[in-house]
């Protein structure tokens, strides 16, 4: 199953990081715009302010995800494991999502958790069907490893 599904796992993961991405700006800036419509204040913080902050957050975390997805559908394309520092970027990615989903279960809903756990399934798949980075190119015959030397170096060695 490995090589034969990663890049189409990888590819689904995108879409699904996009389509999430999509989401996260959408319910924030409906979030702001209700918060600024409303007046709404929370412990005496200005209105406006509170509304500049959902629709920044939801654009941070769009473009967060975005950047995931971009990376996740570059993998796939290519078929190569992502380089370290990207790794990286989506272990946050998943660890966010495993995070947020533990707090959806009390503050939304069953579903909520369970859509998260799907997304965090799908980052930790496609982390471990590509593994790390190969150190040799591909289609390149595998390195032997050399034979272990048991006794002492008898060669006789130049003056």
């Amino acid at each position: 199953m490995g090589a034969v599904a990663r890049r189409p796992i990888a590819a689904v993961t995108a879409l699904v990081l996009f389509l999430e991405a999509i989401g996260v700006v959408f319910v924030n800036y409906v979030l702001g715009r209700v918060v600024d419509g409303q007046s709404m204040s929370l412990a005496g913080l200005d209105p406006d302010a509170m509304a500049t902050g959902a629709w920044a957050l939801g654009g941070v975390a769009g473009l967060f995800l975005a950047v995931c997805g971009v990376f996740l559908l570059v993998a796939a394309v290519q078929d190569r494991a992502p380089a370290r520092p990207v790794r990286i970027l989506l272990i946050v990615c998943a660890v966010v999502h495993g995070v947020l989903g533990a707090a959806m279960v009390g503050l939304v809903s069953w579903w909520a958790f369970a859509w998260m756990m799907v997304v965090l399934g799908l980052l930790v798949l496609s982390l471990l069907m590509y593994g790390t980075r190969d150190a040799q190119p591909r289609g390149a015959a595998p390195v032997k490893p050399a034979a272990p030397q048991t006794g002492p170096d008898l060669r006789p060695t130049s003056p």
